[in-house]
């Protein structure tokens, strides 16, 4: 195996981003290895390219739509196994103890970690992130395809999912719920697997030449 590898780096907020070699990592107790195959790019890439959120240090490498094989798994792992199809998205780890991950709330953990922003993130060869950030990708997946569920798609799968709505739902009800999810591809995407007519869902001209580009055929 190599040694080395190619990173999209950060050197310091507001500097253009640079391709570098580095040693291959390994990874930690609790920790995997990932073998990027895919990684999308986010607007929140920005909040790291030009220094917005506290406390990151430089360099480093941001993407959170991360799509690839488990490459080498660290000492305590026993839920994945190596060459398992995962993704890894904003949610970079959480410490199972605090009181909100006490209530299930991992997202809003007081150690929660962000991939990208707290450790290097997905544009790279390779990336190191905690077991319990996994997530687990179906082999009707491409990664092309599954990196931006890691983030965008679960945005608007949470909105969806939270909003009351339910599979068949029609009506100003629906097309409320889908304007204000903000994504409107990825919500023609979830409608169609519901097996709504989002014909009539998306009722907007622009908003439905969109979809039936992005969402509506990629959806089926």
């Amino acid at each position: 195996m190599a040694k080395k590898m190619k990173v999209a780096q950060v050197p310091k907020p507001g500097a253009d981003f640079e391709i570098v070699e580095r040693d291959i990592p390994e990874p930690g107790p609790g920790q995997v290895r990932v073998k990027v195959e895919a990684c999308g790019i986010c607007h929140s890439d920005v909040l790291v390219k030009e220094g917005l959120w506290p406390g990151i240090q430089y360099p480093r490498v941001p993407g959170h739509e991360i799509a690839g094989l488990i490459d080498a798994l660290g000492e305590g792992v026993k839920s994945w196994k190596k060459g398992q199809r995962v993704g890894v998205g904003w949610h970079g780890g959480h410490d199972f103890v605090c009181d909100e991950c006490r209530r299930g709330d991992f997202a809003m953990c007081a150690q929660r970690k962000v991939t990208g922003i707290d450790f290097d993130g997905g544009y790279a060869e390779y990336m190191i992130a905690p077991a319990e950030a996994l997530a687990a990708i179906p082999e009707e997946l491409t990664a092309e395809e599954a990196g931006p569920f890691m983030c965008a798609g679960v945005t608007v799968f949470n909105a969806l999912r939270n909003s009351g709505a339910r599979s068949g739902d029609q009506g100003e009800h629906r097309d409320r719920v889908s304007h204000r999810v903000g994504c409107d591809g990825w919500a023609g995407k979830f409608h169609r697997r519901c097996g709504d007519d989002h014909r009539r869902v998306f009722r907007r001209g622009k908003v439905f030449a969109f979809l039936y580009r992005a969402g509506a055929d990629a959806g089926r």
